[in-house]
This record gives C-alpha cells, sequence and structure tokens, in this order.
C-alpha cells in the first residue's frame, strides 16, 4: 500500500517484542496500601506540596500546586491519609521529595472540576493545566505551555507512532478508548485554534487503525486524517513524525511550531478528555508491564504513585530468571535500581528484562564502519561526536551537532564495537552547557 511508505530518512528496525502484550485488553492494576507521588515528575520545578501530614484526603485532591509555568499540579490517587513528605528514590535514581499517603481503601473520590460542555479555547487551557497533564510520552513538558504557541498553528498530530520495543499501551487505547482519544485530542486542537487533527501511526496496529478510521466514519469528521506510517524506529521522535505526516521540517534548534505544527501523545489526548469533559485530573494513567521476567504481561491502569513491586505482583509477579528493570522502553528507557521506586505520570511502560533480551558487551575501538551515521535519523555523525566527547574537546562534539541529537538510541543499536555512543552524547551535551560553548 502507498500509504505504508510514509516514513523519515534513516532509523533502525529492532525487535518490536509487542506481541508479549499486544492482545491483552486493559485492566486495573488494583490499588497498593502506600502510594509515594514524586514532586518532580518532568521538566521544570517540582510541585510544591499543599498538606501536611497527618491530613486526610480524598481520591482527586490537589495535594501538590505547580510551581511556575513550567511545573504540574499533582493529585491523590488514593483516599486516606498523609503519612510522610520525604525524600525517596525516584525514577532517576536520584533522592526527590514524595507525598506518601496511607491507602484507606475506601476510594472516596472528589471531582475538583466542572465538566465543561462547550469549552472556549481559554477554558482549555486552563483546564488541562488546572487538571496537572503533562505529555505523557516522554519527557512530561507541561501541555498546556504547548498549547500556547507564540506562532501560527494548523495542524495537531497525535503521536500514536509508540515505536518501542514492547510498548503496547497507546495501541490498546486506541482500540478500546478510540472515541475518548479522538474527542481528546480535538479539544487540545481547539485550544490552539485548530481544526484539523492527524494520527501518526505506523501501520501494523490494524486494529487501532481500524477504530480510528469507524470512529470517523461514525461521526464523519473530514478534519481527522489517519496517516499509516512505516514501522520503523524511531518514528515516534518529534521531528521525525512531522516529517513523515506532514512532509515538513522542523528547522535546527527549532521547535513543531517552527513550521505549523504541535505534537501530543496519545494518552495525553485521553487525559485532556477526562479533564474537560468528566472534570477528571490526572492521577492514573495506562501503562504497559512486559518482558520474559514477568509472569503475566498485561496494560494496566495504574495509580500514580505505585511502587514497582506492587505492579509486578500484580501481573502475577516476577520469574527468578528477571535480569534487569526498566522505566520506558528498551531504546530510551533507563535501568531501576530499585523495586521501590514509583510509577509517575510519565511511566509508560515497566519490563523486567531477562539476560537473554539484552546485550552486555565491552566495547572494542571503533572500525569506522560508518554504520553509526547511515543509522541517525538526524543525520549526524555520531562517531565523531564520541571521539571528541573522549578526547575531551566539546567544541569538537557540537561542531558534529551533539546538541541536535535526540538520544534515540539507533547509533547504540547498530555499532557493532558495541561503543557507548549515546553516552557520550549526553557527556558532550552536559558540558557544553556547563562551560557555554
Amino acid at each position: 500500500m502507498k500509504s505504508f511508505t510514509r516514513f523519515f530518512v534513516a532509523g533502525v528496525h529492532p525487535h518490536g517484542m509487542k506481541s508479549l502484550s499486544a492482545e491483552t485488553p486493559i485492566e486495573r492494576c488494583p490499588a497498593p496500601k502506600r502510594v509515594y507521588i514524586a514532586l518532580s515528575q518532568g521538566v521544570g520545578k517540582p510541585s510544591h506540596p499543599v498538606v501536611e501530614v497527618g491530613d486526610t484526603v480524598k481520591m482527586g485532591r490537589l495535594i501538590a500546586k505547580a510551581d511556575g509555568p513550567v511545573s504540574a499540579n499533582l493529585f491523590a490517587s488514593v483516599s486516606g491519609k498523609v503519612a510522610e513528605i520525604a525524600p525517596y528514590t525516584d525514577t532517576a535514581g536520584n533522592q526527590s521529595r514524595h507525598i506518601v499517603i496511607d491507602n484507606d481503601g475506601l476510594d472516596t473520590a472528589e471531582k475538583p472540576f466542572t465538566p465543561l460542555l462547550n469549552p472556549q479555547p481559554e477554558e482549555i487551557v486552563k483546564r488541562v493545566s488546572d487538571a496537572g497533564i503533562v505529555g505523557m510520552g516522554g519527557a512530561g513538558f507541561p501541555t498546556h505551555v504547548k498549547l500556547t504557541p507564540k506562532k501560527r498553528i494548523d495542524v495537531y498530530i497525535v503521536n500514536a507512532a509508540e515505536c518501542e520495543p514492547y510498548i503496547t499501551c497507546d495501541y490498546r487505547l486506541l482500540t478500546e478508548y478510540a472515541e475518548q482519544v479522538v474527542e481528546g485530542a480535538f479539544l487540545l486542537a481547539a485550544a490552539v485554534g485548530v481544526t484539523k487533527v492527524c494520527f501518526g501511526i505506523e501501520a501494523d496496529k490494524l486494529r487501532a487503525i481500524e477504530a480510528l478510521k469507524r470512529y470517523k466514519a461514525e461521526k464523519n469528521l473530514h478534519n481527522l486524517t489517519v496517516v499509516p506510517l512505516k514501522t520503523r524506529y524511531p518514528q515516534g521522535a518529534e521531528k521525525q513524525l512531522i516529517y513523515a505526516v506532514t512532509r515538513r521540517r522542523v528547522p535546527s534548534g527549532g521547535l513543531p511550531m517552527d513550521c505549523g505544527a504541535i505534537v501530543g501523545n496519545t494518552h495525553t489526548a485521553l487525559s485532556a478528555y477526562y479533564a474537560v469533559r468528566e472534570g477528571k485530573p490526572l492521577y492514573e494513567r495506562v501503562m504497559t508491564v512486559s518482558g520474559k521476567g514477568i509472569r503475566k504481561p498485561s496494560n494496566l491502569w495504574v495509580r500514580n504513585g505505585t511502587r514497582y513491586g506492587d505492579i509486578a505482583e500484580a501481573c502475577g509477579g516476577e520469574l527468578n530468571n528477571t535480569a534487569k528493570i526498566l522505566n520506558g522502553g528498551p531504546m530510551m528507557g533507563a535501568s531501576q535500581i530499585s523495586r521501590d521506586i514509583a510509577v509517575t505520570k510519565t511511566t509508560g511502560s515497566l519490563l523486567f528484562l531477562t539476560k537473554d533480551e539484552f546485550v552486555v558487551a565491552t566495547s572494542s575501538p571503533c572500525i569506522n564502519c560508518g554504520k553509526c551515521g547511515r543509522a541517525c535519523p538526524m543525520r549526524l555523525m555520531p562517531m565523531y561526536i564520541d571521539s571528541f566527547a573522549l578526547a575531551g574537546d566539546y567544541s569538537g562534539s557540537k561542531k558534529y551537532g551533539a546538541l541536535e541529537c535526540i538520544e534515540c538510541g539507533c547509533c547504540s543499536y547498530i555499532c557493532p564495537a558495541n561503543r557507548y555512543l549515546v553516552q557520550s552524547v549526553k557527556l558532550a551535551k552536559k558540558k557544553i552547557k556547563e562551560l557555554g560553548l
């Protein structure tokens, strides 16, 4: 099919491993006895607590307010009593403050917002901000900031590519909640004065594509476009997705708004629907739990602040051969040091991997094969960025585009010498910033 040829340049095609959970319907993870809600759940400043130890809270109550424009509100994911506001290990492996709530098991809820039936753009932006909605497929950038662009936008793109191996939560959301996701996407588009919504989705996600097209036909949505994309990683990277869907290029150092587009995640659209139409703030999300180290790979509604160990228990427990736990996918995810770490708004997947699911190899000298350069979706030369970084010449790394790197991991994946190319890029970026180069 011609539509299947819509893709960006370069990239890789790792083993998908999505069959472990792709056809598993979404279930509810039992609420844990305690939740540990991190005050820092994305880019920007940590939220500021508005509750104290000993306070009784209902599910959905505001417990921490955004501290500045690039921050987000936090809400109680269970009802019960605030037990602590103290440092615990977060998903980055750092000690950061968490609000700890003892669950009373009653799920007594409150909806702090009134549903909006015919909202104006500014009302949608305010509701998204008040409800604590962030980008739920990446760094957790507050969505209300995206909805106030300084340039004219003419298309809203929903990133439904889900190109990382193992992860299937967006696929399940589109298969089971297509109506709510589409309506949420149109609400976000309306907030920036846009009437056209495009879904960029990899072509192998047939049931999700069928669900979207079926809803489009039922509602006669002429301004909804479903764009099947070639199955290739990193098809879901923002710049690559925009090019594949619209053939527009985001300029070097620029943002999607510089080419008239805004990109949002599938789950972000669903959360916007619940916030606007039902008055529900963001305190739970759907995530994939997968890997050969977990007994029952699943897609689950999980409360914010649920610890990994509780999630594993809900999936039948770990098998004895679990060797690594990843927050995120195998290409860009981060290894986790403890099962006591709690999920956040941006935790789209938790992988329990066995030794045969990842490679631990000794790095050897670069053989100048050029595979990393051919695989790089940003058309960079990772081998040179790496070489200059290891030599301490960070201006050289900058010259070869270190700051343009999206850290997708294609270069490290394809490298026959097993060089730690992404780590070199991250080091170069850090040093370039520190040295003011």
